[in-house]
């Protein structure tokens, strides 16, 4: 098994900034990508942004630049820095990990975090 905790989700005005955290624990071979996913109320949930062991990154349509994902193997934590945050990223935001190459669908992660909610206020 894997764990995940998130951190660093709040309130933010429009135009912040917010640094999430994942820590993974457990079987960490599992962790080949690392993803952040969100989910806003009454929608379905959206892949952000993955990242692998070799710092490949792989980005959902909407981030723009906004958004850079970044991982540190040693500490076995992936991050996401959001720059520019809009109303419309308010969510709540899920770190994911799966055995294999990056992904964007939800059912190809095996390891899901409990989620942090990110507000942003207009």
């Amino acid at each position: 098994q894997v764990q995940l905790v998130e951190s660093g989700g709040g309130l933010v005005q429009a135009g912040g900034s917010l640094r999430l955290s994942c820590a993974a624990s457990g079987r960490l071979f599992s962790t080949d990508t690392m993803a952040w996913f969100r989910q806003a109320p009454g929608k379905e949930r959206e892949f952000v942004a993955a990242i692998n062991r070799s710092g490949f990154k792989y980005y959902g349509d909407f981030v723009k630049g906004r958004f850079t994902v970044s991982r540190d193997n040693a500490k076995n934590t992936v991050y996401l820095q959001m720059n520019s945050l809009k109303p419309e990223d308010t969510a709540v935001y899920y770190c994911a990990a799966r055995l294999g190459p990056t992904a964007s669908l939800t059912s190809e992660y095996d390891y899901w975090g409990q989620g942090t909610q990110v507000t942003v206020s207009s």
